[in-house]
């Protein structure tokens, strides 16, 4: 053994490790004494061996493993690291250690385990035993049995968890082997030793042999409670009190120790859940309503053996329920009505608490079926009702019990009784509280007093129970009038009852207070406590009237020994037997005198009835003298009091004796035992001088201490009664004033609001105003306790009284009312507080009580019920509608709502969303309209409205979440928290529903002062949370963890994490530690004080308590005196109340001020480091299909450090509108942060990514728009993306490009145009061509045209790897399947070859057949000569900038503009919308770049060249028009000039204010000499666009730039005005403006005549004058057509935008004011049609009521004189005029003219006018519709049938021509879409055929036609500026163009003088666009870029004709008949210039 010498050596965890088994014997025997001498046990020795340790207890070696497990047992006991072992270790025992044949090694296998037991590791220990019971080693099997017994044992039932030993204990029973059956029957003894009789059900089914082995074993037993002898770590001071015990040989072991008592266990607990409602029959529920009564039984019978399993599993049982309630209910065979009791008791039994949402359905029914008289019947309903007892609580029942009590059925009464009784018996004092024994007791009261005698004895026996139950001070109040045989009867009853909860309870048979309530505590949770479970426990009832509780109960006088034997609990003492307590029999006259006789002087007694006043005020001062003297015990009140009665009594007339008497009166109340009969006796005498003027404050005196005795309820009844049965006003208003100040100082509780109302209403009718007065302030005062609902009593009084009320009302709204000073203070301080608190539950019931509340019941019929439950929901949605107009009716509901529940909740899963929200509203409706009585729904239909809070629909789940909110307002918390059905809600996983519900639970937990024990069942859901993947559920489970913590304590916390996963369970407890630091305290119960405030002062501001005073007082404000709250049940309101909302420390506060900082932070080189990472393969590589969840969380990970956490929080959310929200907020953050843009780009960018693979569209749009403005920021910062920002995000944005929607796909386009900006375009190239290979047809083809694009712009240089490569690749897809794909692939290489020519043949290489001949053949049919190659590669800056998509989203618009691009829609020809992208791609324009970007505007400008304008005018000598005519390149000459001007103009709107200046100077220079002014003809829009941008540039930008030198501003300002103001001198070029552009013109100068910032300027009021004169310039001398059509398309958009100033509109109607005092001269130049179609449109979008709405008048005043003006000057003719409109019929405007032509000529009297061969035409029309309508059908017969129908489209065609209003909508409106659409378009083609042959449309075109969508095949109507995107357009089009070209090149000298306006542009005037400037911008700036470029490269093509007059056409060769060579030619040549 020469090596031993070599593993001697080594230290001993190596030892222990070693191969050699001597080495790891050596090695164990090392660390067992190691491990037996370290001190700490937190040493780090310890971990070296955590992974040794399993090593230990498995060895090989029997000998090694013998000492490895001693050493594991030290380890385990020493060790603080320990338990992290339990698992392996005790796998390892039980696996390897208890099949060894030596029993040593199994010995310590048991201590082992028993260790770790020890060590807080029960529940992993116990989890491997019950493995190893499923061992096939039987050694295994035994061993693992004897140690759970052994554990059991010693440590007991409460460490050893039975349930899951039971669960296995039946199997091991039918075990094979004796030695695990014998092993099995200890185990069963040691069980039974511990829980009894609960093992029996589980072992029924055994073996019956073994079985009665088993009842012989037990039988032996000690009958002594068994005791735990071995302690956990955690529970040493037990064994410190245990070995204590033991020390001294204690016998009975302290039997008392609460700590140690076992738990009961439940059996029912121990036993497995069946699942039976799959099991039903199939026919069950046709079977249950055959008519057979054999059938009924069968199904009957099935569900009866079903439930005879005596665990159910929670399901829905409604259906079940409703069939068996319904066979008690109405079936006629009483044999089934037994058998279905049956059913339900086995249902209630099987499921209990969660059969109790039930139970309020099936109550009401069993009670009523007690009329049965069979006794087998009765017995089942008997047990039915009992087992459903047992699921609910009394409180949720008591309405239906109530209700039965009145019936008139004796049995029925009897049976109630009897179940009240039995209901009692498993009560507690505080489940029984004042608030239900009251209304029990009144019904029980009449039941004593029944005729028959059974229902008596059930009465009887029923208050007996209460009487044990909760004491008699508790019950006796409401026993005041009962009789003393009656009384005794209910005591005998009292002691014979034998109570569920043990005997020590109440205080009728036990006269020791202390003793109850510590028998009760215990009994709490189990009992449901009450809300106040903690206080509650020391209450047998209101203490109030402690010191009444009389040992015999004895209607006598206060016993002395009594009283004293409370022990002068009233604080004063005084206030002794009081109230109802004192039951006083009337003593005869002579009786009193005898007692009075016995205490006062005799002479006092003569002199009472004396004659002599002297005589009888001397009396009165003996009198008073003895009374003061007297004992409290001694004095005999009632004697007293009938002394001072005696006559005079109170009829006695001299004031002074008066005053003294009333006095006395005061101080036997005060002094005596006062009782009701004594006051009886006075209070009559004392109303009576309530009103007395001298008398009156001392009768007032004595009524206050009377109703000190006697408790205020009552006696202000009385006294209010008295006042109002007799006649004299001043008592009255006396009384009530009296009562105003009672209520103040005694506080509300228990009065009867009833009972005074009807005394209040008599006072307010009464003659006498200061009773009304009385009766108003009293209503003031009752206000201030019951808050609004008490306005509901007196809503039916008459105005004038009602509002004098609600003055009152107003007067107290913010006032608390004042804590009560008298009556209530006066017990006993310790348990006041309870009594008090139970006083204050009357209170807010009370209130509510009083509400007349209607029984809506029969109203939801069976139909109604149908109704909601139908197919359709439009039938739903009238069925729920249906019950919100019975509720609302109702207003306040009794709880009876029949089926209703039911039909409600399963609307609550509605698949229509907008159900769910009514049926939500309505649920919130109904907690209002029931009150607290909604509590017995919480179960059945509050748990389901938690379940929406799941849903995925944000404002549903906000509906939701106000519906449980005003429900548990109502309800208190109790009802939801009890039972397993929150924890039920808690485990779904849904995001949503856990987020919600978590955050509902952190509100509402804060504000309880106890919660029942089920709160514990959250907890496992609640940790589940804490992990969630979702991190809003995370965090919401964070913020409710401390609040759960507060009621259930760290240590059950901690407890429950046992059972999570180790890694979990660090985390968990690491939350719980952090929760433990944040944990608030309980609400306390509130002070003396405060506790009244809330329960008296229910609605007013709750007073907050001494301690929180000045937290609470702030928070408090939002529990605002609703009434409600005040009855919302239990604790949860008062707490509130008190807390006000203090704990949750939530941290919304903070959240709004975060939001301030940067959201991006720069964190220096964080981008290359990230980039450094992902080449390093730190991290994962941005490349997926799909973004799986590591890479959302590696972003967020990423980002954490440099994006705003809040933000982060929204862009991580898991709903998409955070996500919106967080790109709205980056886009508005883009600009002022650009930097930090910059550096988190790449983040941005893949984060963007993720959003493209989101569903949700609006979050699609968002993230392009905002990716849109990012690519121009970068632009413009000359950034270049990176190779890693760009893999990680083109390829995703290529995606896109395929998606269905278009525009999606227009926005994703511009963005990768954009992209070339910024990346090169040869290396998009590659990208984009990775997405020809996607599967997406889509993407394919925009992909393809995509790449043909890049090639037109930069040339065969973008073409990668190498053009070759890239066409064979592109050309691969000629053969695609999808067409689309294929013609795409085919223009591209047509695009290819119009740049590189013939060579594309070669770079191809070989293509099929098919598709070279389908390539040849589009390339023939392009016919494109190929241009030269762009060697313009260096401009690919530039020239992209203007790639910038036209999308309108993008404008940020202008206040005005916002709504141009709708309005633009209904004038562009009824709205095409294609016309908006009309310009070319290569020259679209984005109003930002140019408004706002200095920079790009710089960039693209070169230096100003400085021109001799002389040399510039040169060419203009305009030669002979003949030879003009003749030259086809008539424009070549002129396009120089025209192009300098155009670059001048271009240079007016550069961001650089001198370049602008210069330019204005130069054009001014023009405009003012005559002879060259004609120049700027044809660039005057131009010119003008140029202009007002530069206003706007001003206006944004220069003004705010606080750089800049104002002066020059003013400068600029004023260059711009004086060359404008040059302009509109020359009237031939100001009528050159369009429309659209002095819309903006106009926009622009009224927004700088508002300008403030213009005003603060030096020369400010000098630019606003001539502004002014400017102004009118425009409008005398612009075309008066285009500048009012521009004023009125200004003001509707003024007034649509919100944002518009009213100033802004006020000034454009002054413009328009002016412009109608102009209109008697212009009016024969303006185009009225036009005009009146503006004024059409104007109404449409301003209907005459939506003006009338309008702030000011001025709007409809300005339209009405404006039309006015127009009727007056053109008469009726003026409703010629209206052609332009579709449909007049609609038109608000045909109206308003007709009305104010008939006005006019009903002034004038003459209708020649209307004698006009048109008027009489139409008058003929208007007699002839009825011909009219026969014509019509006609033609529409022929439409319809086959062989007619072109025939009848032509003449319908011409009808329609002919009678341009004619309305064929009747026709069209009852035939299918088909028709109509083959009618619509049939109209078009003629209108297009007969269009074509030549006729040049004009006005005359018939209206209709053009309203109805213009045709694409001809697009003849275009928009203004003439662009017809690549639509085929008529020869008839360019004919009129080329008129207007020649006519503006003097060509067309015959047409000079009639040179339209707005022909202009275009052969359409019919149809004005007055599109905003931004379409003519489009067309515009194409050709200021045109100029510019051709400015810079005339040499490269001087073919480019330029005109501004045509607006570039993109359109594609014309295909109509007309075939003018010339023209063609002409075209040609234009386009090829465009291309």
């Amino acid at each position: 053994m020469g090596d031993d010498s070599e593993w001697m050596k080594l230290p001993i965890d190596q030892k222990c490790e070693h191969k050699l088994w001597k080495a790891r014997l050596n090695g164990y025997e090392e660390a067992l004494k190691l491990f037996q001498k370290i001190d700490d046990e937190k040493s780090p020795e310890w971990s070296k061996y955590l992974g040794l340790i399993k090593k230990f207890v498995t060895d090989s070696n029997a000998v090694a493993q013998l000492k490895g497990l001693e050493a594991a047992l030290a380890y385990v006991e020493n060790a603080h690291v320990a338990g992290k072992t339990t698992g392996e270790v005790a796998s390892g025992v039980v696996n390897k250690v208890f099949n060894q044949p030596k029993a040593r090694a199994k010995e310590l296998g048991l201590d082992i385990c028993l260790m770790y037991i020890e060590i807080e590791k029960g529940e992993a220990v116990q989890e491997e035993l019950l493995k190893g019971l499923d061992n096939k080693n039987p050694k295994i099997i035994v061993a693992c049995i004897e140690t759970l017994r052994k554990a059991l044992s010693e440590f007991g039932s409460k460490i050893i968890s039975l349930k899951p030993i039971i669960k296995v204990l039946p199997k091991l029973f039918e075990s094979r082997e004796k030695a695990v059956r014998d092993e099995a029957k200890l185990l069963a003894v040691e069980i039974y030793r511990w829980i009894r009789d609960a093992l029996r059900p589980p072992l029924q089914n055994i073996n019956s042999v073994q079985l009665k082995e088993l009842e012989e074993e037990w039988v032996k037993l000690s009958s002594a409670a068994p005791k735990q002898t071995r302690f956990l770590r955690s529970q040493q001071e037990l064994k410190a009190k245990f070995e204590q015990q033991q020390a001294v040989g204690d016998a009975d072991g302290g039997g008392d120790d609460g700590e140690e008592a076992v738990p009961q266990v439940d059996a029912y607990e121990l036993l497995e859940a069946v699942e039976i409602l799959s099991k039903l029959p199939k026919d069950f529920y046709d079977k249950i309503e055959a008519k057979k009564w054999q059938e009924r039984k069968e199904a009957l019978e099935a569900v009866e053996m079903l439930v005879k399993n005596p665990k159910l599993e929670a399901g829905d049982y409604a259906d079940l329920v409703k069939v068996l309630k319904k066979v008690v209910g109405k079936d006629t065979n009483v044999m089934l009505v037994a058998l279905a009791a049956k059913c339900l008791a086995g249902l209630a039994a099987g499921l209990r608490k969660k059969f109790g949402q039930y139970a309020g359905h099936v109550v009401p029914t069993i009670l009523e079926k007690f009329k049965e008289k069979k006794p087998q019947v009765v017995q089942a309903l008997q047990e039915a009702i009992d087992a459903i007892f047992l699921t609910t609580t009394l409180q949720n029942i008591s309405e239906d019990v109530l209700a039965v009590m009145d019936n008139k059925n004796p049995t029925i009464k009897q049976q109630t009784s009897l179940f009240i009784a039995r209901s009692f018996r498993h009560c507690t004092p505080s489940t029984l509280p004042k608030s239900l024994l009251k209304p029990f007791c009144a019904a029980l009261l009449k039941h004593i007093n029944d005729s028959a005698p059974e229902v008596r004895d059930a009465g009887f026996e029923a208050l007996g129970t209460a009487l044990k139950v909760a004491g008699e001070k508790a019950v006796n109040p409401f026993l005041a009038d009962v009789d003393k045989l009656k009384l005794d009867r209910i005591k005998e009853c009292a002691e014979k009852v034998e109570l569920v909860y043990g005997k020590k309870t109440g205080g009728a048979a036990d006269k020791k207070e202390g003793k109850p309530a510590t028998g009760k505590a215990p009994i709490q949770s189990g009992a449901a406590g009450d809300k106040e479970a903690k206080d509650a426990a020391a209450k047998p009832g209101p203490l109030k009237k402690a010191p009444a509780v009389k040992s015999g109960g004895l209607p006598k006088k206060g016993k002395p020994a009594a009283a004293a034997g409370m022990g002068g609990a009233g604080a004063k003492g005084k206030k002794g037997p009081e109230t109802k307590e004192i039951f006083e029999s009337e003593l005869s006259i002579e009786v009193c005198e005898e007692k009075a006789a016995a205490v006062l002087p005799a002479s006092c007694i003569q002199q009472l009835d004396s004659g002599n006043w002297k005589e009888r005020l001397a009396c009165m001062e003996e009198f008073q003298k003895a009374v003061e003297l007297m004992e409290r015990s001694e004095m005999p009140c009632q004697a007293l009091v009938r002394m001072l009665a005696k006559k005079p009594g109170w009829k006695e007339t001299n004031f002074q004796v008066m005053q003294m008497k009333l006095h006395i009166v005061a101080l036997i109340a005060q002094k005596g035992n006062f009782s009701k009969t004594s006051a009886q006796f006075v209070l009559d005498g004392l109303v009576d001088k309530v009103g007395d003027v001298k008398c009156g404050s001392n009768a007032k005196e004595a009524m206050t201490a009377i109703a000190e005795a006697c408790q205020l309820p009552w006696t202000a009844e009385q006294v209010v009664a008295m006042a109002f049965s007799q006649k004299n006003p001043k008592n009255q208003s006396e009384t009530l004033n009296w009562l105003s100040n009672a209520i103040k100082e005694f506080g509300f509780s228990g009065l009867n609001v009833k009972a005074f109302i009807s005394n209040v209403k008599t006072a307010l009718a009464a003659t006498n105003p200061a009773v009304r007065t009385s009766a108003i302030t009293l209503l003031g005062v009752m206000y201030l306790y019951v808050g609004p609902p008490l306005r509901m009593f007196f809503e039916d009084e008459k105005p004038a009284l009602l509002s004098q009320i609600d003055a009152e009302f107003e007067k107290m709204q913010g006032q608390t009312a004042p804590a009560p000073t008298r009556g209530i203070s006066r017990h006993s301080g310790g348990s006041g507080d309870d009594g008090e608190e139970e006083e204050q539950e009357d209170v807010g019931n009370d209130v509510v009580d009083l509400l007349p509340r209607t029984d809506i019941g029969d109203k939801i019929t069976a139909e109604l019920v149908s109704k909601i439950g139908d197919k359709n929901w439009k039938i739903r949605k009238e069925g729920l509608d249906e019950v919100t107009s019975i509720i609302n009716d109702a207003k306040f509901i009794q709880p009876n709502i029949g089926e209703l529940p039911g039909a409600l909740k399963s609307r609550l899963n509605d698949s229509n969303k907008i159900l769910v929200q009514q049926t939500l509203s309505i649920l919130q409706q109904l907690a209002t309209a029931m009150g607290p009585n909604i509590k017995q729904h919480v179960k059945n239909l509050g748990i389901p409205i938690i379940t929406v809070l799941g849903d995925s629909k944000n404002n549903v789940r906000a509906a939701a979440l106000a519906t449980v909110n005003a429900w548990a307002e109502q309800t208190g918390m109790k009802e939801w928290l009890e039972g397993e059905d929150l924890s039920e809600e808690l485990k779904k996983e849904n995001p949503f529903l856990r987020q919600e519900l978590l955050g509902w639970l952190a509100e509402k937990l804060p504000t309880l002062r106890s919660v029942p024990s089920d709160l514990l069942l959250c907890v496992p859901h609640l940790y589940s949370c804490l992990e969630d993947r979702n991190g809003d559920v995370r965090k919401k489970a964070q913020d409710a963890l401390p609040f759960f913590m507060m009621h259930l304590g760290f240590e059950k916390m901690a407890k429950a994490t046992g059972k999570l996963k180790p890694t979990s369970k660090d985390q968990v407890l690491a939350m719980l530690e952090k929760a433990k630091a944040n944990m608030p305290a309980k609400p306390a119960p509130p002070t003396k004080a405060s506790s009244r405030v809330v329960g008296g002062a229910a609605p007013a501001k709750f007073q907050p308590t001494s301690g929180l005073a000045e937290d609470s007082a702030s928070n408090t404000m939002d529990s605002k005196p609703d009434p409600k709250k005040a009855k919302a049940g239990g604790a949860s309101s008062k707490a509130k109340g008190v807390q006000g909302k203090k704990v949750p420390p939530k941290p919304n506060l903070k959240e709004d001020d975060d939001k301030s900082g940067p959201i991006f932070i720069i964190v220096p080189n964080g981008k290359e480091q990230r980039m450094k990472d992902e080449k390093g393969l730190k991290v994962l590589k941005w490349n997926f299909t799909t973004p799986r969840d590591e890479y959302i969380e590696q972003l967020k990970t990423q980002m954490s450090s440099c994006v705003a956490k809040w933000l982060q929080d929204e862009m991580f959310h898991a709903d998409f509108q955070h996500h919106n929200k967080a790109l709205a907020v980056m886009i508005e953050h883009l600009e002022n942060e650009k930097d930090g843009v910059v550096s988190c780009l790449d983040l941005i960018l893949k984060w963007l990514t993720l959003r493209f693979f989101d569903t949700n569209t609006s979050v699609l749009m968002k993230t392009l728009e905002y990716l849109k403005l990012l690519f121009n920021l970068l632009s413009q910062e000359e950034y270049h993306l990176t190779e890693n920002e760009a893999s990680s995000f083109i390829p995703y944005l290529v995606l896109k490009v395929g998606e269905p929607k278009d525009v999606i796909r227009k926005d994703v386009r511009a963005i990768l145009n954009r992209m070339c900006l910024i990346y090169p375009a040869s290396k998009m190239f590659t990208f984009i061509m990775e997405g020809t290979k996607s599967k997406n047809s889509k993407q394919r083809a925009e992909c393809l045209e995509e790449l043909g694009c890049l090639v037109e712009s930069y040339g065969m240089n973008v073409c990668q790897p190498t053009p070759g490569k890239a066409l064979k690749e592109m050309a691969t897809h000629i053969g695609d399947r999808d067409n689309t794909v294929r013609n795409a692939a085919l223009n591209t290489i047509v695009t290819v070859y119009n740049v590189h020519g013939d060579q594309v043949f070669k770079l191809i290489g070989n293509l099929s057949e098919k598709d070279m001949s389908m390539l040849e053949e589009r390339i023939k049919r392009s016919a494109k000569r190929p241009a030269a190659a762009p060697v313009r590669q260096a401009e690919e800056k530039p020239q992209r900038t203007q790639n910038i998509s036209t999308n309108a989203s993008m404008l940020r618009k202008g206040p005005a503009e916002d709504m141009s691009s709708k309005l633009n829609q209904n004038r562009n020809m009824g709205g095409h919308s294609e016309t908006t992208h009309a310009v070319p791609r290569e020259f679209q324009l984005d109003l930002d770049e140019i408004e706002n970007d200095n920079g790009t505007v710089r960039c693209e400008m070169p230096a100003l060249v400085q021109h001799k304008l002389d040399d510039i005018f040169e060419p203009v000598l305009i030669p002979e028009p003949k030879i003009r005519a003749v030259s086809p390149h008539f424009d070549d000459m002129h396009s120089n000039t025209a192009s300098t001007i155009n670059f001048v103009i271009s240079q007016v709107a550069s961001g650089d204010i001198n370049t602008s200046i210069q330019a204005l100077a130069q054009i001014d220079e023009v405009l003012r000499q005559e002879d060259k002014a004609e120049a700027m003809s044809g660039h005057i829009d131009q010119f003008l666009i140029a202009t007002f941008m530069q206003l706007r540039l001003i206006y944004n930008t220069h003004m705010a730039d606080e750089k800049l030198d104002k002066d020059e501003i003013v400068k600029l300002y004023s260059c711009i005005i004086g060359s404008m103001i040059s302009l509109f001198q020359i009237e031939s070029l100001a009528r050159e403006a369009s429309t659209g552009v002095l819309k903006d013109l106009m926009h622009g100068l009224i927004t700088l005549m508002l300008d403030s910032r213009v005003e603060d300027l030096e020369e400010g009021e000098q630019v606003i004058r001539s502004v002014n004169l400017l102004v009118v310039k425009v409008l005398e001398k612009s075309d008066q057509t285009n500048i009012l059509s521009a004023l009125l398309v200004l003001l509707q958009d003024s007034l649509l935008a919100t944002a518009s100033s009213p100033k802004f509109s006020e000034l454009v109607m002054k413009c328009l004011w002016r412009m109608v005092r102009l209109l008697p001269e212009t009016i024969n130049s303006i185009n009225l049609d036009r005009i009146l179609l503006d004024i059409h449109i104007f109404m449409k979008v301003f209907p005459k009521e939506k003006l009338k709405q309008c702030k000011s008048e001025f709007p409809i005043r300005t339209l009405k004189t404006l039309l006015h003006t127009l009727c007056k000057l053109k008469g009726p003719k003026i409703l010629d005029h209206l052609t332009m409109i579709d449909n007049k019929n609609e038109s608000e405007l045909e109206a308003h003219l007709c009305r104010v032509m008939k006005h006019s000529m009903d002034q004038t009297g003459s209708k020649a006018d209307k004698e006009t061969e048109k008027g009489a035409s139409r008058i003929e029309e208007k007699s002839s519709k009825a011909k009219v309508n026969d014509i019509l059908a006609e033609i529409f017969k022929k439409i319809g049938s086959k062989e007619n129908t072109k025939e009848g489209l032509a003449e319908l065609y011409e009808y329609k021509k002919k009678y341009s209003d004619a309305d064929i909508e009747p026709f069209l409106k009852n035939s299918s879409q088909f028709f109509q659409s083959y009618v619509e378009r049939g109209l078009r083609l003629i209108e297009t055929e007969r269009e074509g042959k030549g006729r040049i449309p004009s006005t005359g075109i018939s209206p209709q036609i053009e309203g109805t969508c213009v045709p694409a095949s001809a697009n003849t109507v275009s928009s203004s500026i003439g662009n017809t995107n690549g639509e085929e357009v008529g020869p008839s089009v360019y004919l009129e163009r080329l008129k207007i070209l020649r006519q503006r090149c003097g060509l067309d000298n015959a047409k000079q003088e009639d040179r339209a306006p707005l022909t202009s542009l275009l052969s359409k005037p019919a149809v004005p666009t007055v599109a905003s400037s931004t379409d003519m911008l489009h067309s515009k700036l194409s050709q200021l870029r045109e100029s510019r470029e051709q400015y810079q490269h005339l040499d490269l093509d001087s073919n480019q004709t330029h005109s501004s007059g045509i607006g570039t056409t993109t359109a594609s060769p014309s295909s109509t008949a007309a075939n003018i060579d010339d023209l063609k030619k002409r075209l040609e040549r234009i386009k090829s210039s465009r291309k």
